[in-house]
């Protein structure tokens, strides 16, 4: 595929409405949270149509796969377009229901959690 396919992954990002803006976009792929094709990314990875992404957030696991690419910002609606997110697995499901579930068990108003609730909650993530 030529360079005129493809387009910088933090750009991408930004564009699909995935990333508020271009440099949080960037801090996120620098910080390991995004995968393309399995493996970690540099914010100037190019991507293509049929890419697949994944985006690691606290406790879920998003996969995208490029279905478009556009040269500037377009409204959110266009923008979702760009891309098809794949089904979440079982096993996300699972941990999503168990992250809810953890929630209840916290009394609204109860404050931050401490140190102790962080770590148990970052078990329960798989963190």
């Amino acid at each position: 595929m030529s360079d005129e396919n493809r387009q910088r992954l933090d750009v991408w990002l930004d564009i699909a409405c995935l990333s508020p803006t271009r440099s949080q976009a960037r801090r996120a792929i620098e910080a390991g949270h995004v995968h393309v094709g399995g493996e970690r990314a540099k914010p100037a990875r190019l991507v293509g149509i049929g890419d697949e992404i994944e985006l690691r957030l606290p406790g879920r696991v998003r996969t995208f796969v490029v279905r478009g690419l556009c040269e500037h910002n377009v409204a959110r609606a266009l923008a979702r377009t760009l891309y098809e997110e794949t089904p979440p697995t079982p096993e996300q499901i699972d941990l999503r229901r168990a992250m809810r579930a953890v929630k209840v068990l916290r009394p609204a108003g109860a404050g931050r959690p401490t140190k102790r609730d962080r770590r148990r909650l970052d078990r329960l993530r798989g963190d």
